[in-house]
């Protein structure tokens, strides 16, 4: 095999390598982005629980109060 064959099957090999890794990133990059929209829609939803949490409801649950579910 020539150095000039060496060459020529190295860069290709790179050329191979660089692809696949490209391909990785995109599809990190969309695994990442769609985590990101999920830890968002959570981050609201727990803001929400929140925020209901402490609005006093008016109306106290008290287990004593409450018939047990054979009744």
């Amino acid at each position: 095999m020539t150095e000039l064959e060496r060459l020529t099957a190295r860069l290709d090999d790179l050329e191979i390598r660089h692809a696949f890794q490209e391909d990785l990133i995109r599809q990190l990059d969309e695994v990442t982005q769609a985590l990101h929209d999920r830890v968002d829609t959570l981050t609201r939803e727990v803001e929400a629980l929140r925020a209901q949490v402490a609005q006093p409801s008016g109306q106290v649950n008290r287990l004593e109060d409450e018939r047990p579910p054979h009744y």
